[in-house]
């Protein structure tokens, strides 16, 4: 793609950058070739925002190993051996690794970023497409995922978290802020979340399940450990904890919110060693370790009848 002065001009751009196209390119240029040159000037900033305004291009760039102080690449970004980069890593399609990825700024693609090793960098990362690695995922600050979230070890961040997609971690999630997931989070460890943790499906940890706020499922929650959130804890269908389940003080539990009350026996069925306290809606069965017989002290009003099959869920499906 070739750049001409109104071409750029359409755009609106700042008045030091539109001067410094117009100087050193004498108002015209290859996309990437520009795109190149700014990087090198050390305007990453002005690179960022010329791949914002003519987006993402078909190239693909295979190198064996990138380590600079940034890049910005129009199209699909693939290192055989790893990148380390001091700034940003950018690509308006794909990034893909061979190893890690390793940022002093933010990781940016417009689709998917893969890498064989970790994903690691002190500021933002976003894709467009899925976020995968076969070791660990951190971000300095926030994490956005516009696909699937899957890690081989743990996801990190310092804000928050937000996946269109299904999130998968196998030694656990720590998030600084706000975690949303559009479908399921599963993970073998704690999923531990600073805010409020939303989950348009459920949540499935070998570990706890910590929030800083509310906590809230589609489906229901399923943990090895606690369960634990300082606002409320809403569910659409059961609770099972192997420790104990505790809302925030003066804030309640809420199981089956999404199931018929006369369906709440087995769609709705909350248990962990001790009773909740603040258990407003669910079926109450104990501690299924040591009691064979469910509790009813949330048994649905008798004159509900049982005329709707009860809703059950995998936790495959996640």
């Amino acid at each position: 793609m070739q750049l001409t002065k109104n071409f750029v001009k359409a755009k609106n751009p700042c008045a030091s950058g539109y001067k410094w196209f117009l100087r050193d390119h004498n108002g015209q240029g290859d996309y990437q070739a520009v795109l190149d040159a700014l990087v090198a000037d050390g305007r990453v900033d002005d690179a960022c925002w010329l791949l914002d305004q003519f987006g993402p291009t078909d190239c693909v760039l295979v190198v064996d190993a990138i380590d600079a102080a940034a890049i910005v690449f129009a199209g699909t970004l693939v290192a055989r051996q790893g990148i380390s980069v001091d700034g940003v890593v950018r690509a308006g399609a794909r990034i893909v690794s061979g190893a890690g990825v390793r940022a002093g700024g933010s990781i940016v693609a417009g689709g998917d970023i893969e890498a064989q090793g970790s994903i690691i960098c002190d500021g933002a990362i976003r894709a467009g497409g899925d976020i995968q690695a076969g070791w660990g995922i951190s971000a300095g600050t926030r994490l956005d995922c516009g696909g699937a979230l899957r890690a081989g070890w743990d996801i990190r961040t310092g804000e928050d978290l937000c996946a269109a997609g299904a999130i998968l971690a196998a030694q656990g999630l720590d998030v600084g802020g706000a975690l949303r997931g559009g479908q399921g989070i599963k993970t073998d460890a704690d999923v531990r979340v600073q805010g409020e943790a939303v989950a348009a499906r459920g949540i499935q940890a070998g570990g706890d399940v910590i929030g800083g706020d509310h906590l809230e499922t589609g489906w229901g929650i399923k943990a090895g450990g606690d369960v634990i959130a300082d606002g409320a804890i809403r569910v659409g269908e059961g609770i099972e904890s192997g420790g104990r389940i505790v809302a925030g003080a003066g804030h309640g539990i809420y199981a089956g919110l999404r199931v018929r009350m006369d369906a709440w026996d087995v769609s709705a069925r909350v248990s962990a060693q001790d009773p909740p306290a603040a258990l407003v809606s669910g079926y109450w069965v104990g501690d299924p370790a040591h009691s064979s017989a469910p509790a009813n002290s949330h048994r649905p009003p008798a004159a509900i009848a049982s005329s709707t099959a009860p809703v059950t869920r995998s936790m495959a499906a996640l």
